[in-house]
Order: C-alpha cells, then structure tokens, then sequence
C-alpha cells in the first residue's frame, strides 16, 4: 500500500480512500442488449435464484452477491457480462453511434469492445486491437457469447496500428484505455501495488503516449476520443494528455458524469500541465464504492 502514499497530496480523505482500498469490491455485471432487454436480464437472474442490487448511475449494470457472475445460465445465454463498474464508464463516455467507425486500440479481453458494439445496436465497425494473441481468444468467445457481429479482430500494436485493412478511412470515434500500472484495480487484486515501481511507471506513460499519439492520427476531424486509465499516476494520466495537446491537433472537452468524481491536476511533482487537463475526471474508490478510475474526452481538430 505504500505507493498509494505519493497520492496524499491530491486525494481527499486520505483516510477514506486507504479504507477503501482495502475492501473488496463488488461484483457487477452488465447487460447485453444485442441479446436481451435490461428488464428481461432482471426477470432471469431473479428466476435463477440471484439476488441483484440495480447501479443507480446505468441502468444496464447490476450489483451481485458474492457469486461469481459468471456462475448462471443468463450469462451462459449472453444475456449478462461480468464488468466492473468504472469499466462501463470509457464506452458510455465515448457514445458511439449505429453505422459509425470506432476504434478499440486496446481492446482484449473485450467488455469495453462489447460494450461499444451494444450501444451501437451491433451496427457499423468496431476494429478491436490487442497486441497479445492469448488475450485475442478470450475477446473472440466474448464476442461469440454475446452475438456480436460487427467488431473486426486485429492483432498489432496499437501504436502502429493500421488503417489499410479497412479500407483506410479514418475513424469517426477511438477508444483508448490503456495498459497501465493497474493501481485503480487494488480491490479486485490485492496484490497490484506488490511490483509497483516508479520506473514502471515512467516507462508504461511512454506507452500510452504512443497508442493516444496514434489514436489522434487515426480519428478524423472532428472525431472523438476517449483516454481512460484504471490508475491514479499522474504520469499515466494527466502527462500523457499534456504531451498530446502539445504534439497534436486536439483539445480536451468538458463532459458530464453522474458519478462523483475529482477534476484532473494541473500540477503534480513539480510539473505543470497544460489547463485543459482539469477538465479529465478522477474517480476515487471511496467516492462511490468501485475501483479507481481516469477518464478523459478529446476532440481531432485537424
């Protein structure tokens, strides 16, 4: 827990927050609308014996018991998909469209991938990349178990990701959630912070620079994108939209969230970042009892 210390200065409650890492974290599923309705999901969990606790903020999401989510036959069905909270919060930020082009830049093992294909009524393109093939099978049967039809499978870093095989057109939105240090994920792997170290840090930032840095380039003007993290580095957060909005042709957008959440930091370790950055949303563990969250909404303009 010692590398959750470095964030006292920006954290409200600091005390709450430990606290909150500590417990463990409830399990939610989301519903999948390409298969079924919300209220119909509600009716077959409640048939199979499950109790459920409805998220206030999305009313796709569900709180379960202890169960593992996968253990009933509306998951079997596709009806439901084991998903953490704050993990729906990229895709329903982004809101893509029926018919539009989306990019997924790193998308395995696939809720987020099948989150967007669900709010886009399974019409248009998703392009799903992921750079580890292991992790390519497990957002393959995602999709199959959830009647996805319309997300094309690349294997490739996403930083040199390429349009030709779909014609070469731009995208209309990309979403960007990263790999990172995992921090945000402590109350469902108590063991993340056992590894932690600056320099991972530092050196997964230059990652995520470089798969955002493409993500811009390969979004058409005018074309959103949304940059999440499950992380509370600044590093991985708010310097990697500083370095974009340096380097490329973007601006941060305000959005809304109906979840409790703190603006992102304009300075951190003696850095100064760019005043834009404030307008990123932090989302702390005690705040609204999920995990930790980082979510940002850009716009191409050029």
């Amino acid at each position: 827990m010692d590398a959750l210390s470095r964030y006292e200065p920006i954290v409200d409650d600091f005390e709450a927050f430990r606290s909150a890492c500590r417990r463990p974290l409830p399990p939610v599923v989301r519903v999948n609308t390409i298969k079924t309705t919300i209220e119909r999901a509600r009716r077959g969990l409640q048939e199979a014996g499950i109790e459920l606790d409805p998220v206030e903020w999305h009313p796709g999401l569900f709180r379960l018991p202890e169960d593992q989510p996968g253990a009933n036959w509306p998951y079997s069905h596709g009806w439901i998909h084991g998903q953490e909270e704050v993990s729906a919060v990229p895709a329903t930020v982004l809101d893509p469209q029926p018919g539009e082009r989306v990019w997924d830049a790193t998308a395995a093992p696939g809720s987020k991938t099948t989150q967007l294909a669900a709010l886009m009524d399974d019409r248009g393109l998703v392009v799903a990349t992921d750079n580890n093939m292991g992790r390519l099978s497990a957002l393959r049967s995602n999709t199959e178990r959830l009647g996805v039809t319309n997300v094309a499978v690349t294997n490739e870093d996403a930083r040199n990701h390429s349009l030709k095989p779909f014609g070469g057109e731009l995208y209309d939105r990309a979403l960007v959630d990263v790999p990172c240090s995992c921090e945000g994920t402590i109350r469902k792997n108590p063991d993340t912070l056992e590894e932690w170290s600056l320099g991972h840090v530092e050196g997964i930032a230059g990652v995520q620079k470089g798969i955002l840095t493409r993500a811009i380039q390969a979004t058409r003007e005018g074309g959103t994108i949304v940059y999440s993290t499950c992380t509370f580095a600044p590093e991985e957060n708010e310097g990697v939209l500083d370095h974009v909005l340096e380097a490329e042709d973007c601006r941060l957008l305000n959005f809304e969230l109906p979840l409790a959440y703190r603006d992102g930091v304009t300075e951190w370790d003696g850095e100064t970042f760019d005043p834009q950055v404030e307008r990123a949303k932090r989302i702390y563990p005690h705040h609204n009892d999920t995990g930790g969250f980082f979510v940002a909404k850009l716009e191409v303009t050029g």
